[in-house]
């Protein structure tokens, strides 16, 4: 059995990352081996988490991997570790709009049977934090928050204040941080800047949190409250779903500052299907690996790199080039622009004859989406939950076939693109909700 906390708050801002990532670095300071979870979609958290614990941070998304599969997940990241620790997305409650519970952390708490850390901003809060904490206990069933963690505190007598409001309603604190003790973060247009973009800031900010953390945290407290969480049946996730593609094709996957979006379930799915996986860089990088023969470029932020990007010609040319010769390309958001003719007026891959371009609107939500006609990732007709999350846009924003369709406010939504040997959206995907996905791809190689 796998002890488990998750950590929430009443809404995003609070401090769950602060919390979340300190913990998980203060247990391994401790000899511990730490599981580092991460809510919903979001694939820059994960990143601080896996340097705070040393192995990949996962991401646990009830909507695009479906619940039935959250335990199964959670059992695979978490094999042979001691404590795992769940960050919380948004509000504990918050979770697909017009969907109820579907996918938030209560919801993902219920699913793993863990106990809940509520971290609490009381900035400008005195006996009223009761309130909060009370209206969260009480609301909705069958999750069992038990303690909180209180955020921002000012001094002495502002905690004497909100611990005796909590003892009022039950409630242990397992914490307190005070407001000088914030690790600041730098962050931009879709929130922190990834690790890979600051790695030595990025590691003395986690060693920071650990020590705040270690500092205002009862760590025994919580690992305590951690090991009530009761044994879970779930069996592992594999990533093996159908016999391996003979002869071990070579996909290459893109990596770097460029692209630092993916889920690690993507190279385990890839490598199950019988594929060598191996990294490209576009920055730095001028071919692709030797022997490519399929490309799978995720998320990032290619708008911040667009200069370098471009200046990559042969690399371009590479990509181009693989593309031309039928070689699968399977790209998602970052990686339809990369694969685009322009992107802010500089020359990019021109894969496809779109132009790209930054824009001030930010487009974010699930979709339901279903595959418009057969490419090297899906048949025509596969349903897939995927999640758009950019401040671009692209001219124009499908192809004759395009990628996906699904249900908007205003009518049926066609996006993306599906030409030869080419997918690209800007539909993020979570593999393991739709494991043939990289099978198809892999197979496509030969």
């Amino acid at each position: 059995m796998v002890a488990r906390i998750v950590v929430a708050a009443p809404a995003s801002g609070h401090g769950k990352t602060t919390v979340a990532t300190g913990l998980l670095a203060a247990f391994a300071a401790r000899g511990l081996r730490v599981a580092p979870f991460k809510v919903g979609p979001d694939y820059i958290d994960p990143g601080y988490h896996a340097l705070a614990a040393g192995r990949p941070g996962r991401n646990l998304d009830p909507v695009l991997v479906g619940e039935e599969r959250i335990g199964p997940l959670f059992a695979h990241g978490a094999a042979g570790c001691d404590v795992a620790v769940v960050e919380g997305v948004m509000g504990l409650f918050d979770g697909r709009t017009g969907a109820g519970e579907l996918g938030s952390t209560a919801h993902v708490a219920k699913l793993l049977d863990a106990p809940v850390v509520l971290v609490v901003d009381a900035t400008a809060q005195a006996r009223s934090i009761a309130a909060v904490v009370h209206g969260f206990r009480s609301f909705g069933s069958g999750v069992r928050i038990a303690g909180v963690v209180l955020n921002r505190v000012g001094s002495d007598r502002h905690e004497r204040i909100l611990r005796d409001a909590c003892a009022e309603v039950g409630t242990p604190v397992l914490g307190v941080l005070r407001r000088h003790d914030a690790v600041a973060a730098p962050s931009r247009h879709l929130g922190l800047v990834p690790v890979v973009e600051r790695q030595a800031e990025a590691v003395a900010s986690v060693r920071a949190l650990a020590a705040v953390v270690a500092a205002g945290v009862d760590l025994d407290a919580v690992l305590a409250t951690a090991r009530t969480a009761p044994p879970l049946t779930a069996t592992p996730w594999t990533p093996l779903t159908a016999e391996p593609v003979a002869g071990r094709p070579v996909v290459a996957v893109a990596g770097g500052p460029a692209f630092s979006f993916g889920y690690a379930e993507t190279v385990e799915l890839l490598a199950a299907a019988g594929a060598e996986v191996a990294t490209v860089d576009p920055l730095r990088d001028e071919a692709l690996p030797a022997g490519t023969r399929g490309l799978v470029v995720g998320g990032g932020f290619p708008e911040v790199y667009a200069e370098q990007l471009s200046a990559n010609t042969p690399l371009r040319a590479s990509v181009a080039a693989l593309a031309a010769a039928g070689g699968p390309v399977a790209a998602e958001c970052a990686g339809l622009l990369w694969l685009a003719r322009s992107l802010d007026g500089r020359p990019m891959c021109g894969v496809l004859p779109v132009d790209a371009a930054m824009t001030p609107k930010l487009t974010l939500g699930y979709r339901d989406a279903v595959a418009v006609g057969a490419s090297v990732l899906a048949p025509a007709g596969t349903r897939v939950s995927g999640h758009e999350f950019h401040r671009t846009a692209v001219t124009p924003p499908a192809g004759a076939t395009a990628a996906w369709a699904w249900r908007g406010e205003t009518g049926t939504v066609r996006e993306g693109f599906t030409a030869g040997s080419v997918h690209a959206s800007y539909l993020h995907l979570h593999w393991a909700g739709a494991p043939q996905l990289a099978h198809r791809l892999v197979a496509a190689c030969g």
